[in-house]
């Protein structure tokens, strides 16, 4: 029995002699230990648009946490949390934004990967998930069960938009052979084990790889596509130029984009024509604003510009 206490009081010892190595080692164990957020925001994006007026950004607030190591140092860490969710109107200046609201994280870069709907942004989280966030709402994560459908490979979501019967498509790219290759349409060329897209179902909470039916075969060349009243509308760049463009409709070109930059992508009912942001319509095509977008946001620096020239802020 003594031996037992013995061995039992020598294991507990050398466990709390390895705790406190450890706690050396890394940082000294000090209580000097000094945690601040920054008071401005950065990183602030465009994720879309919820009409002709109102702009969705995403931004973040940076941390610094600084603690006393064992000799006599400084361990610094820095990272961004604390995700903001804004809608600005950039048709007409205002103080400040309609809507804001944010999410307690201390570590977080994944919510603004898109647009999914005129309100909805999504963004990146867990294996098999899709983060969701809706104006006026607080934000969920959505646990998904992924199926195949005549491949194996999946896909990474790049962008996800509106599909028929109330889905989503999912577009994005494919690893073959080490090398990333971004549009996975062009996954045939490299076997049919090759997942092109993906169909996201947040009501079945699935979501389905898949490859290219042959009544589908013609988006392979689209630079972006989703559905509007189950139509399926098609960006096309033509080819050896990004200054020239078609716009097809249910495998119906519709002809010439007359633009001067390159075509974007959707942006919800939105599009980018050059610099110039037009609406989606079913009934009445598309129709271009009387406003230039530069591109980007940066809060409290000019990003938006109308037609006569004058600034227009986006304002914390």
């Amino acid at each position: 029995m003594e031996k037992k206490v013995k061995k039992f009081g020598l294991r507990k010892v050398l466990a709390v002699l390895a705790v406190a190595l450890a706690c050396v080692c890394m940082w000294g164990c000090s209580d000097d230990v000094t945690f601040k957020w920054e008071e401005t925001r950065r990183n602030a994006k465009v994720i879309g648009f919820v009409d002709d007026s109102l702009v969705m950004v995403g931004d973040y607030r940076f941390w610094l946490e600084s603690k006393e190591t064992w000799n006599g140092g400084r361990y610094d860490d820095e990272d961004a949390g604390n995700p903001r969710l804004c809608v600005y109107n950039y048709r007409v200046q205002e103080d400040g934004p309609r809507w804001c609201d944010s999410v307690s994280e201390l570590h977080s870069s994944s919510w603004f990967y898109g647009q999914l709907t005129d309100s909805v942004v999504w963004g990146s989280g867990l294996p098999n998930s899709i983060k969701l966030w809706k104006v006026g709402e607080k934000p969920h994560e959505l646990k998904l069960k992924p199926e195949f459908e005549g491949c194996r490979k999946k896909i990474e979501a790049r962008r996800i938009h509106e599909w028929v019967d109330g889905k989503f498509i999912v577009l994005g790219a494919t690893s073959v052979n080490g090398k990333t290759v971004e549009n996975a349409f062009f996954a045939p060329d490299y076997g049919d084990e090759y997942c092109q897209y993906a169909v996201l179902d947040t009501v079945a909470k699935t979501i389905t790889y898949k490859r290219l039916e042959q009544n589908l075969e013609w988006i392979r060349l689209c630079d972006d596509v989703r559905t509007l009243k189950n139509k399926i509308y098609c960006l096309r760049t033509i080819v050896h130029t990004d200054q020239i463009g078609h716009l097809i409709v249910d495998n119906e070109d519709q002809g010439l984009l007359e633009i001067n930059a390159a075509i974007g992508p959707f942006w919800g009912d939105m599009l980018e024509l050059g610099n110039n942001l037009c609406e989606l319509s079913v009934d009445d095509g598309l129709n271009c604003l009387p406003v230039r977008w530069l591109g980007g946001v940066e809060i409290e620096n000019a990003k938006f510009v109308n037609e006569k020239g004058g600034t227009i802020y986006l304002r914390n």
